[in-house]
């Protein structure tokens, strides 16, 4: 998504430097040619229903972008559900996922008439029932199942293993099975699982698909209209240079081997895999120090703006725009924040650095600003989405005043 003309760095075809004029870093870009491309390479090569996991970019612009190119939403929150709502999403293209929906969650999720609320609890099974009963509705939903597949990747994102807080464990399909039997505002038409992120190995998804195919065959036996089988999520994006790119034709492969001649649709909920490589963050260099003979670069963004690095130890490529020094130093790039983790890269060769030059933090339009916070009482990013040679500010953070005002001192301490 990023090029180079004449000295000058371009995405799409907008010059940064023309951003900049108007903008202040920290600030996320996002390319929507980019984002076109991997959605199509995608659904055109697994031939699925896709559901776009909001909770990896939760911009409207971005779920609105989604839903243009035929996406449905897979949401974890009424939050979430309310902006894909209101991002213009067909209600029956909109699944409710997550493990924590209260009574309210699910009673709006009923009045918008959604596709399917995803169960996760016998808890839940139940309250999903109450609910509809109240509303005097029968309402359709689907299984989220904890298959317990290690889906070999961290332990932080991994979401199918047995221990895990997800899903229904498949050792209680008979306990599912009798509570479905005595709810009657309920109709079971799909079942679901999502064992996690960043999955390479195509052993993991044959597991996956077996696992799934048979416990959808045990809910048809039982008499139940299966019409739909959510495979999750988990693609892996590559965020090293030399790191091997998933192979999507391997994994379609897969499941014509798995899936012959099935009376339900297939459909997977994919977020990092469609947005993380059309996404950059760019920040400018505050302060340059060394201490104990390490040279480090503090920049504006930090872990407040991007906490991957911090929280999962996670990789991101890091350039420069300034590129003229030809004497190269080992910078370690950090944050402003005052936490020691607040590193995005250690011991990165670069073209010498001056303050105000701007570095850019690759691959980063999923899991950015959707996980942003004010620590330290420091700013929210902008975020910009680019269109060819046309850039729209999609996200206009509140300054520093207005996000300290919306705190409220009391009467007595006043």
């Amino acid at each position: 998504m990023i090029n180079y003309k004449n000295n000058r760095t371009f995405v799409e075809g907008v010059p940064l430097d023309d951003i900049i004029k108007t903008q202040s870093t920290p600030f996320y870009v996002y390319s929507q040619s980019k984002i076109t491309k991997i959605f199509d390479e995608l659904k055109k090569t697994l031939d699925t229903e896709i559901f776009f996991a909001v909770k990896s970019n939760s911009n409207q612009a971005i779920i609105k972008l989604m839903a243009s190119l035929g996406a449905g939403a897979d949401v974890v929150s009424v939050g979430e559900l309310e902006r894909a709502i209101m991002a213009g999403v067909q209600p029956q293209k909109i699944i409710f996922e997550g493990i924590g929906k209260t009574k309210q969650d699910i009673a709006l999720a009923i009045k918008n008439n959604i596709r399917l609320i995803n169960i996760e609890s016998i808890d839940e099974l139940e309250r999903v029932n109450e609910v509809a009963f109240h509303q005097n509705k029968k309402i359709n939903i689907g299984i989220r199942l904890n298959p317990n597949i290690d889906g070999q990747t961290l332990d932080k994102i991994s979401t199918g293993k047995k221990t895990d807080k997800f899903g229904i464990d498949t050792e209680k399909l008979d306990v599912i099975n009798k509570v479905l039997k005595e709810s009657n505002n309920v109709n079971l038409i799909g079942i679901s699982c999502h064992v996690g992120s960043q999955i390479f190995n195509i052993s993991v998804f044959a597991e996956i698909f077996h696992k799934m195919k048979i416990n959808a065959q045990i809910f048809l036996d039982k008499g139940y209209d299966i019409k739909h089988l959510d495979l999750g999520g988990g693609l892996g994006v590559n965020y090293h240079q030399d790191q091997e790119t998933l192979n999507l034709q391997i994994i379609k492969n897969e499941i014509d081997k798995c899936y012959i001649d099935v009376p339900y649709q297939l459909s997977f909920e994919p977020g990092r895999y469609l947005v993380a490589k059309a996404g950059i963050l760019v920040t400018s260099i505050i302060t340059i120090k060394n201490n104990g003979g390490k040279n480090y670069l503090i920049t504006d963004a930090g872990m407040h703006t991007l906490i991957r690095p911090a929280l999962y130890q996670a990789h991101h490529e890091i350039d420069v725009i300034n590129k003229n020094n030809t004497q190269n130093i080992n910078y370690t790039i950090a944050g402003p924040i005052c936490e020691s983790s607040d590193i995005f890269r250690e011991d990165i060769s670069l073209p010498k650095q001056e303050v105000g030059n701007l570095i850019i933090i690759k691959d980063t339009g999923a899991y950015g600003k959707v996980m942003a916070s004010n620590y330290n009482s420091r700013g929210f990013p902008g975020e910009i989405l680019i269109r060819d040679n046309n850039y729209c500010v999609i996200h206009k953070p509140l300054n520093t005043k207005e996000f300290i005002n919306q705190d409220h001192i009391p009467e007595w301490l006043t």
